[in-house]
């Protein structure tokens, strides 16, 4: 299930506690519920749920989401706004 909820001041999908989040002017969202890897090309490799054009699970890099933080495109949720974040 793809229901995201705050439980106790954290955000959960589903069962999965989410351990960071990063959304975007765009509108889409990453949560990352565990990190696949703690050096893929330098940054870690996270795993966790999309809220993009289509929502889905899969893995996406912290390099990715560097490039569209320098941007000014995409930005780290703060860990006090996290509960709240995502469409819903």
């Amino acid at each position: 299930m793809n229901k995201l909820e705050s439980k106790d001041g954290e955000l959960y999908i589903g069962n999965k506690k989410v351990i960071k989040g990063w959304e975007s002017f765009s509108g889409w969202y990453w949560f990352a519920t565990t990190m696949e890897r703690k050096n893929y090309g330098g940054a870690p490799l996270w795993f966790g749920f999309v809220q993009g054009a289509c929502d889905e699970w899969g893995t996406f890099s912290q390099i990715e989401l560097e490039t569209m933080m320098a941007d000014g495109l995409v930005w780290e949720i703060k860990e006090c706004d996290l509960p709240f974040a995502g469409r819903r």
